[in-house]
């Protein structure tokens, strides 16, 4: 197994070699595919994911087929890891919206590290409160702020995990995120690029300007960026992460 370093997972990177080392003989190294379902809803949590590029957002859905999302997780957080606390399915669905990789292990192995090791549950606290300042901001976001701004936001979540300003992305993909409809989708991508936030979007494909994108978002992204980066600064046992280890500029 590659070292930690190498891969650039952060959660992982706050590890001191002896507790990585309880995790490396059973981590593997996975793609992530372009729209993978990385875990649904209801089922069964069989591994902990760290991934190291690409982005996964999670999704609720609801009974009459719509969604939204409520997260978005990369190289600097994980997916299962909530499994430490109990036998539980899964409460979210994870879908890739980027592609990349990963390091997997299963989740027996994965918990019985983390009943060793206080660096691993220092790691898992990392995530957990990581995971609550998206959580709630997410809340009170989608409850206050209009669609564009919100889009704008989700927009810059998944360029944060990227080292490009083309996302892999199509309407279909940001309706299921936004929890809109595609026609307000079309709306709100025509309103974005007339203001030069998006310079052109193929399918599939959005090319964006980033410092026009943040303009056109609301406060909560560069808030939730900041929010965590203090949770990381405050918690980790190292250092610090490698190079190109967190969220990107």
């Amino acid at each position: 197994m590659t070292r930690v370093g190498t891969i650039g997972n952060r959660l992982l990177a706050t590890l001191p070699p002896a507790d990585f080392d309880l995790l490396a003989p059973a981590l593997e190294t996975i793609a992530l595919d372009q729209d993978a379902v990385i875990s649904r809803e209801g089922d069964p949590v069989d591994h902990v994911l760290f991934p190291h590029s690409g982005a996964i957002s999670l999704m609720v859905g609801f009974a009459d087929g719509q969604t939204a999302a409520t997260a978005v997780v990369g190289r600097e957080g994980a997916i299962g890891t909530l499994s430490v606390f109990g036998p539980a399915p899964s409460g979210l669905t994870a879908i890739v919206r980027a592609a990349g990789l990963a390091s997997r292990i299963p989740a027996p192995r994965f918990h019985a590290a983390f009943s060793q090791s206080s660096a691993i549950r220092c790691a898992i606290q990392i995530h957990v409160r990581a995971m609550l300042v998206q959580l709630q901001r997410s809340g009170a976001c989608n409850a206050l702020h209009p669609a564009q701004a919100r889009m704008a936001r989700w927009l810059l979540h998944i360029r944060d995990r990227m080292d490009g300003d083309v996302l892999p992305l199509t309407q279909e993909a940001l309706s299921q995120i936004l929890g809109v409809r595609r026609t307000t989708v079309t709306l709100l991508m025509r309103n974005l690029r007339a203001a030069g936030a998006i310079r052109s979007e193929r399918r599939g494909h959005i090319e964006i300007d980033r410092s026009k994108l943040v303009a056109a978002a609301c406060e909560c992204h560069g808030t939730m960026r900041l929010e965590l980066e203090e949770v990381f600064s405050m918690n980790t046992t190292r250092s610090g992460p490698p190079d190109g280890a967190g969220v990107s500029a």
